[in-house]
């Protein structure tokens, strides 16, 4: 999924998470869009193979394949090995956590002419949807470039990063770095939270060439000894954009908050969202956040304290939705007008 508005002031937060954002990142030869290069090219250079090309076609219609699946020869072990490594680093991740890197036929209209032998091309997906352009490699590793105006007839495999495991670890590199001590809780008969009834956000027309977004959720508030808290879930069933899904999910647990009060920021990884980077950022926002007896509003503090270098029109930043209380009983639209956010209270038993 992406999206393609709120692109002034409130898109702020998304800075820390693009590795294209400021001009260290793009100095930086290892952003996720470089690295996804380097190996598309590699992997295009086994494809004057015939028994690679078999194998791609075999497992067509190659929707998130590990790239390691079409490797017949065993000569692109350290390659995609390295690719891996990097891909983890350029987004903030802890070394050898998982493999990133995964194959996709660029649109389904694609399967027919590759299953009856038309050679593919390699290439990885831009991250602006605006771009006009991309560059593709032929069997053998011949640069070509293809007009983003219309679906190519001739199949496209794209470089890309498995975003669905890649924001299930940035949660945890989140809340590692944002988790500040916390008061015990006693539970003696269980607890109220908030649980999402519906969910949906708005419709965009979004380019051929982007795949699924993963979409995650920061929900803050004070906890119990007045001190900023914010918790991170992954939403991994959001797919489809003028959609709406009806998870059940929790969203707030308020035995964690001093206040019946709680924000819920709505962003996407589409793939070079740096997780340590957007931890340290709020991090660095919520420092000086400070409980004076009323409610302060998280989302408010978290974009005015992004400094004005990281601003940019990247699309990362899906909608915030203000005001949570542990009795809301409601849908809405949230503060964007992009998303509709239903919920109800829930109690949570204990064992």
């Amino acid at each position: 999924m992406r999206t393609a508005y709120l692109r002034a002031t409130m898109v702020a937060l998304v800075l820390a998470g693009s590795t294209v954002a400021t001009p260290a990142a793009a100095a930086n030869a290892n952003t996720v869009t470089q690295i996804s290069d380097r190996l598309a090219h590699a992997l295009s250079v086994e494809l004057t193979d015939q028994a690679v090309r078999d194998r791609v076609v075999g497992l067509a219609p190659l929707d998130g394949i590990d790239p390691q699946k079409i490797d017949v020869r065993g000569r692109l072990g350290a390659t995609i090995a390295k690719a891996n490594a990097d891909l983890l680093a350029a987004k903030g991740l802890p070394a050898g956590s998982a493999r990133l890197a995964e194959l996709r036929l660029a649109h389904e209209s694609m399967v027919g002419p590759l299953r009856a032998g038309v050679a593919p091309l390699v290439a990885t997906p831009p991250n602006d949807d605006n771009a006009t352009g991309i560059t593709a490699y032929e069997p053998g590793g011949k640069a070509q470039t293809l007009s983003t105006a219309s679906i190519p007839r001739q199949p496209v495999l794209f470089v890309e990063v498995d975003v669905t495991t890649a924001a299930q670890l940035g949660m945890a590199v989140i809340q590692r770095h944002i988790k500040a001590p916390q008061p015990q809780v006693t539970v003696t008969a269980g607890y109220w939270a908030s649980q999402i009834t519906s969910i949906r956000f708005g419709d965009v027309q979004e380019p051929w060439f982007k795949g699924d977004a993963e979409i995650f959720a920061i929900v803050g508030g004070f906890d119990l000894n007045g001190d900023v808290r914010a918790d991170t879930l992954t939403l991994p069933y959001l797919d489809d954009e003028d959609h709406t899904y009806y998870p059940n999910q929790v969203l707030v647990h308020w035995n964690r908050y001093k206040y019946s009060l709680a924000d819920v920021v709505f962003m996407e990884d589409d793939g070079d969202t740096n997780y340590l980077n957007l931890a340290k950022a709020l991090v660095a926002a919520l420092a000086y956040i400070l409980d004076g007896g009323a409610y302060v509003p998280l989302v408010n503090a978290i974009l005015d304290a992004m400094p004005t270098s990281w601003w940019t029109d990247d699309p990362d930043f899906v909608d915030a939705c203000y005001a949570l209380t542990r009795d809301a009983n409601w849908t809405r639209s949230c503060a964007g007008g992009n998303g509709t956010l239903g919920i109800k209270p829930f109690w949570v038993s204990e064992l």
